[in-house]
């Protein structure tokens, strides 16, 4: 499983980033969330805003900081 967060490494995307690593630790997901600040693999994604969740190389959440929990369901969802 692989769990990223995307951003231009703006305080928005710093604190989804955050919120995702704790999703991710309550879920007991050993793997690391990456934090990736390359705006050109958001564009790639095909995507026009940030921040990105993004699981296993496709985009969960898109633009706004949800709390944990809808990022947990967001992970969940997207696990394959």
């Amino acid at each position: 499983m692989k769990i990223q967060v995307l951003g231009s490494g703006c305080p928005t995307c710093k604190k989804l980033f955050e919120i995702t690593k704790q999703a991710a630790k309550e879920l007991n997901i050993p793997e690391e969330v990456e934090y990736i600040t390359d705006i050109q693999q958001i564009l790639d994604m095909g995507l026009m805003s940030s921040p990105v969740l993004a699981v296993n190389g496709k985009p969960a959440l898109v633009g706004f900081i949800p709390k944990v929990e809808e990022i947990k369901k967001a992970i969940q969802k997207n696990i394959s």
